[in-house]
C-alpha cells in the first residue's frame, strides 16, 4: 500500500496484479478485498490493463461486446435477503454443531434442576466455559465443510471469515447459558472469561494442528483438569472460581496475540 495515501493501492502494485505478476499471498488477499469497496482503485486498475497486459484487455474488450446485449436486456438483480447476509456469518455445516452446543446448555440446567449434582455445584457453572468449543470445532474446518476449499480460495477468507463465524457462534449459544445460568441462580460474571478464554485458546491452536482437533484438545483437558474434579471432589474447581478470573484475563490476551501473528494459517488452502 502507498505510505502517502495508505487507503488506496500503491500504482506499482496495480501494474504487478494488472500484469499477473507473482505477489505474495496476504499481500493479493489484502488487495483483491480493497478492490472489492474501492472505486477509486478499480479505475487505476481499469486504466493500467490495456498498457499493462494488452492481451487480456483484448479478451475483456471482447467478452463485453459479446455479453453486453444480453446484459443490458436480462432481468433486475434482486436485492441480497437476509439469507444470504447470514451467509457470511455462518455455513450450513455449522448448525447442527450450534444447535448441539444450545443444547449442552440446555441439558445441563435440566440435570441441575432434577438431579442432585454431586457437591452441590451447577453443572452449567462447569460446562459453560466450553459449551462455546463443541460450535467453533465446525466454523473452518476441511474435514466437515465439504465447500471449504472453494471458501479458503476467496478474497476473504481466513481470520476475518473465522472470526466472523465465532462471532456467530458466541451470539446463539451465549444467550442460552446467561438464560441456563439465570435459571438456576448462576451468576455469568464467573464462566463469561473462562469462556472467551476457551474460546480464543481453541482458536489459536487450531491455527497449528486444525480447529476440530484444537476443539477436541481443549474440551478434553477442560474436562479432566475442571469437569471430573468438580464432580467428583466436594470443592469447587479453581478455574472457576472468582480467584482465577484474572487468569483467564491473561490466558485470552495470549492466545489472541498468537492468533493474530498466526492468521496467515487459515488463509492457506
Amino acid at each position: 500500500m502507498n505510505d502517502q495515501h495508505k487507503a488506496h493501492a500503491s500504482i506499482e502494485l496495480i501494474r504487478r496484479y494488472a500484469r499477473a505478476d507473482a505477489i505474495a499471498g496476504e499481500v493479493l488477499w489484502s488487495l483483491e478485498s480493497h478492490l472489492e469497496s474501492c472505486p477509486s482503485c478499480r479505475a487505476r486498475l481499469a486504466k493500467e490493463v490495456p498498457g499493462q497486459a494488452p492481451p487480456t484487455a483484448a479478451l475483456v474488450d471482447r467478452t463485453w461486446e459479446a455479453l453486453a446485449p444480453s446484459l443490458t436486456t436480462g432481468p433486475p438483480v434482486p436485492r441480497r435477503g437476509r439469507l444470504a447476509r447470514l451467509a457470511g456469518w455462518t455455513s450450513p455445516v455449522m448448525l447442527p454443531w450450534v444447535v448441539g452446543a444450545a443444547l449442552v446448555a440446555v441439558l445441563a440446567v435440566a440435570v441441575d434442576s432434577f438431579f442432585a449434582v454431586p457437591g452441590g455445584r451447577p453443572l452449567v457453572l462447569l460446562l459453560a466455559p466450553v459449551v462455546p468449543v463443541l460450535g467453533i470445532a465446525a466454523v473452518w474446518t476441511k474435514s466437515l465443510d465439504p465447500a471449504y476449499e472453494l471458501v479458503a480460495a476467496t478474497p476473504r477468507a481466513g481470520l476475518y471469515l473465522l472470526l466472523r463465524r465465532t462471532v456467530a457462534v458466541l451470539a446463539v449459544v451465549m444467550p442460552v447459558l446467561v438464560v441456563a445460568g439465570l435459571t438456576i441462580g448462576t451468576s455469568s460474571v464467573v464462566w463469561l472469561l473462562p469462556c472467551l478464554a476457551c474460546t480464543a485458546v481453541t482458536l489459536a491452536l487450531g491455527s497449528v494442528i486444525r480447529l476440530e482437533r484444537a476443539a477436541v484438545v481443549v474440551v478434553t483437558l477442560w474436562s479432566l483438569g475442571v469437569l471430573a474434579p468438580g464432580l467428583l471432589t466436594s470443592q469447587l474447581p479453581v478455574a472457576v472460581a472468582p480467584v482465577a478470573v484474572p487468569v483467564w484475563g491473561a490466558v485470552f490476551a495470549v492466545a489472541a496475540a498468537v492468533l493474530i501473528l498466526r492468521a496467515r494459517s487459515f488463509a492457506r488452502v
